[in-house]
């Protein structure tokens, strides 16, 4: 009797010790991934650190650019004109790109919708200096020079079809019954739309937002045709604007060693900038949130 009850435990134990491994094995494969995909970020980082930390200094952060052969001078407007030319870029693109995602989503099961869906994804894949062009010839040519408007135009333009498509796909994956629920008490379509169906989707919006800004952040090749840069201050929307990744460009292809150096400190200070913009949306959208549903 004894043998028949400790049967069935022994013959359960290979197969317990056969998953233990094969989750283990998988375990440890799902953390080289992670690892092998985190190794060359943090690779880079670490390489821009090393290049570019020690050349930033007070005056780099608060100073314009120095003629050749004077020591000294920083990135000041370019730090400032990429902030400006972002906040043209978003000021265009984040409402023109949420709406279209409403669109799509709550109205444009129709032909009309499929064309902005192939439009959206076409954009997507267009080379950037294609997109530098394209607002070259809209606003360049029109105003008659370069300016911030123009480099804001171009970066919108990258912007909208990301921002398009990630509001499409996360207000499709609010649950239906939200929808009857309000439609039900008598609320109209476009009030569930605007105050509940996009409210429960606002932190995948916001995702997809950020990754359209951390996208046209480092972008150079649109503002080769359109803000062009300076080497001064501007705040003048119909000006030529400095940006940082046209400031870091022009000095990685110089052959003097100062703007090699202050290059890669430009290029570390836009990476954090970015860095920080997205972690600080993210901390306020997420305490909104947990406020509303409190």
């Amino acid at each position: 009797m004894p043998s028949s009850h400790s049967s069935p435990d022994f013959a359960a134990a290979p197969i317990s010790l056969w998953r233990r491994g094969m989750n283990s094995l998988a375990t440890c494969l799902a953390a080289t991934a992670v690892f092998l995909v985190l190794l060359p970020l943090a690779a880079i980082f670490a390489y821009l650190v090393y290049k570019g930390f020690g050349s930033i200094n007070w005056a780099f952060l608060t100073q314009t650019p120095k003629p050749v052969g004077e020591p000294g001078g920083g990135m000041a407007n370019a730090i400032a004109g990429s902030v400006y030319i972002l906040l043209i870029a978003s000021t265009f693109g984040v409402p023109l790109g949420i709406g279209a995602g409403i669109y799509l989503s709550e109205y444009g099961r129709n032909q009309f919708g499929n064309v902005i869906r192939f439009t959206a994804d076409v954009l997507n894949g267009v080379p950037s200096i294609i997109i530098g062009i394209v607002a070259y010839g809209l606003v360049v040519l029109s105003q008659g020079h370069f300016s911030a408007l123009a480099g804001g135009v171009a970066l919108a333009i990258m912007m909208i079809p990301t921002i398009t498509r990630a509001t499409e796909e996360m207000l499709l994956l609010v649950p239906i019954a939200v929808r009857e629920a309000a439609y039900g008490l008598g609320v109209s379509k476009w009030r569930t739309t605007l105050s509940i169906t996009l409210r429960t989707a606002t932190s995948g919006v916001i995702t997809g937002v950020m990754l359209a800004f951390a996208r046209v952040a480092g972008e150079t090749a649109p503002l080769l045709f359109t803000a062009f840069g300076n080497q001064y201050w501007n705040w003048k929307m119909d000006q030529p604007t400095a940006a940082l990744s046209l400031q870091i460009f022009s000095y990685a292809i110089s052959p003097f060693d100062e703007w090699h150096r202050q290059a890669w400190a430009g290029a570390l200070i836009l990476i954090i900038l970015i860095v920080f913009s997205v972690t600080a949306v993210r901390i306020a959208a997420s305490r909104g949130m947990l406020k509303g549903a409190s």
